[in-house]
């Protein structure tokens, strides 16, 4: 951690003013230093209140996302690197590049624009600049790839939960890779891997959702929103993507403890989809049925009109009420 990050993060425990003799004595630096760090946050844009005898306070943070602002109020070790950047065709693809560099689980990597952003299915994924938060986060588990393939759910339930513990809003799940507040589309998950048949190199779960957007394109505002437009007022970037890698850290650890089952309970609670009728096409074949369940390895359970059983574990599936389906 630099020196700025230091400052920041102290700054931000502490609350209050803390004065620079304070500062040099806990981060274990000079007064120099202090005022060198503290000079270039406030060109960073951070609000920095300075008073003679009582110190430093910070009054406020941009909505910047470096790795200071992102470091700061992260707590937990899932994160091991930050990589930030002003544009990136997708921040799936610099993972997939540094991962064949060699870069450490628990790497992330923010970018502030995506020119070539993709979803599923080979979608466009609008990622306009600095409204949005559009991240991939790199794991390298020890594990199959049979393990790994509902990691998109764990992410899934990791944002809804981050979005429902800043906003208080009902954010749901839709299966299997979408978050949806009051049936608009808030956020959406691209999930990754190179493996070979045994064993994972790396996956890796992009996640991008939309802040602070004014608006949408006309052929998507009918189904898309953003915390903005559900909310009526902006939000800290930075603030969002912590509170989902915190929640993140939380269902791995849960599942590492306890099982998937564990966290798959959670996600079936919040899953929007289950209850639901859906319809999904397999060649030139629409099938539909009422969404019932979802597996231990995150497939899609439905049940058709014949009283057959579907299970669906990829491919696009259509849900009443959600996208004005």
């Amino acid at each position: 951690m630099s020196t700025k990050e230091k400052t920041l993060r102290a700054l931000q425990e502490n609350g209050g003013y803390l004065s620079g003799e304070a500062l040099s004595e806990q981060l274990e630096i000079s007064r120099a230093a202090v005022w060198k760090a503290i000079t270039a946050l406030r060109e960073q844009g951070y609000q920095i209140d300075s008073v003679t005898g009582k110190g430093y306070r910070l009054l406020s943070c941009p909505d910047i996302l470096t790795e200071e602002s992102i470091r700061g109020g992260l707590t937990g070790s899932l994160v091991t690197r930050i990589y930030t950047m002003e544009t990136v065709d997708s921040t799936n693809n610099e993972a997939k590049r540094r991962a064949q560099e060699g870069a450490p689980h628990g790497s992330i990597f923010v970018a502030e624009e995506q020119t070539g952003g993709k979803g599923r299915l080979g979608r466009v994924w609008k990622s306009p600049p600095k409204t949005g938060l559009w991240f991939t986060l790199l794991l390298r588990p020890k594990a199959s790839p049979e393990q790994v393939t509902n990691l998109t759910l764990f992410a899934g339930l990791a944002v809804s939960r981050a979005i429902h513990s800043l906003t208080g809003l009902p954010a749901q799940i839709k299966w299997p890779n979408d978050v949806v507040i009051d049936g608009k589309k808030v956020c959406g998950i691209l999930t990754e891997m190179a493996a070979e048949m045994e064993s994972v190199e790396y996956v890796i779960p992009g996640i991008g959702v939309n802040v602070n957007t004014e608006s949408f394109p006309e052929d998507i505002a009918w189904k898309a929103t953003s915390l903005y437009l559900s909310t009526g007022k902006k939000w800290s970037r930075a603030t969002v993507l912590q509170a989902i890698l915190r929640e993140m850290e939380e269902l791995l650890s849960r599942q590492e403890e306890k099982g998937t089952g564990a966290v798959l309970t959670e996600y079936r609670e919040n899953c929007v989809t289950i209850g639901k009728p859906v319809s999904t096409q397999r060649g030139n074949i629409r099938l539909s049925g009422i969404a019932e369940d979802i597996t231990e390895t995150g497939e899609l359970v439905v049940r058709q009109s014949n009283g057959n059983q579907l299970i669906i574990n990829s491919g696009e599936v259509s849900v009443q009420g959600i996208y004005g389906e």
